[in-house]
């Protein structure tokens, strides 16, 4: 039987987003100066930039090929993700690696979406995310059947507890208190900014094919954007380290 890949979760769950805010607008042509300023006579804002194709294609043949490795100058320009729909341990995961900053959506202010799954304006799944039935395997060599009924019944407990979360609301209680009530199961929505060595990192780190299906899910829905961001550089790094493991940079 197939295990279920990261990819069947962005079809079965169209909640899963991830979408560039904001992010360096010509990223190949600054690390392109930024690295030919190291052995430049003269300032390097008075020579000419080439297009950035042609800087693209000079980082891979200068800094990156053959394992060169002089990743530096790609911590030059940085992007900007809206992530959204995500379980939390995706975000508690994304964090260890204390390489981009983080804005997290705080359940201590955000417990109103808690309280319309309890009066069924909103479905627990809307909130709440459950891995769909199927088969799984993790990287201690664990494999099972997470069947309908399995699912069903975490639909329940979740359920009844947004029900005692807003009971305790009701009672006057605060939202930092009653999450506790909460199943770890919540969507967590978050802002993240890498520069493109980090991400190149985190991508190195969290893409590979035994980490949380999760966290590799995120990696595949942020890879085109990257692609789209540093076509180059993208291309490089899809045939040399994507999915490989290997020591980030």
């Amino acid at each position: 039987m197939r295990p279920v890949k990261a990819a069947d979760l962005l079809e079965l769950d169209p909640r899963l987003q991830t979408v560039v805010l904001q992010c360096y607008p010509i990223p190949e042509q600054v690390i392109y100066q930024a690295a030919k300023n190291d052995y430049s006579e003269i300032p390097i804002h008075e020579q000419q930039i080439p297009s950035p194709d042609k800087c693209g294609k000079w980082i891979v043949e200068t800094l990156l090929a053959n394992d060169r490795g002089h990743f530096g100058p790609l911590e030059t320009p940085s992007i900007t993700f809206s992530v959204s729909g995500y379980v939390h341990n995706v975000i508690v995961q994304a964090r260890t690696h204390r390489i981009a900053t983080f804005d997290v959506q705080s359940q201590r202010y955000t417990g109103k979406r808690v309280l319309k799954v309890a009066k069924d304006e909103l479905s627990v799944e809307d909130v709440f995310y459950i891995r769909p039935p199927g088969y799984y395997t993790n990287r201690q060599g664990k494999k099972y059947d997470w069947t309908l009924a399995d699912y069903n019944d975490e639909l329940d407990f979740i359920y009844e507890g947004c029900k005692r979360y807003a009971a305790k609301y009701e009672k006057g209680m605060c939202e930092e208190h009653i999450r506790d009530y909460l199943a770890q199961a919540i969507r967590q929505n978050f802002v993240c900014t890498f520069n493109l060595r980090s991400i190149l990192h985190f991508m190195d780190m969290r893409s590979k094919l035994d980490a949380q299906l999760e966290i590799q899910a995120l990696c595949a829905q942020m890879a085109p954007l990257l692609k789209e961001w540093t076509p180059n550089v993208w291309n490089y790094y899809e045939e040399k380290r994507l999915h490989k493991g290997k020591l980030a940079p």
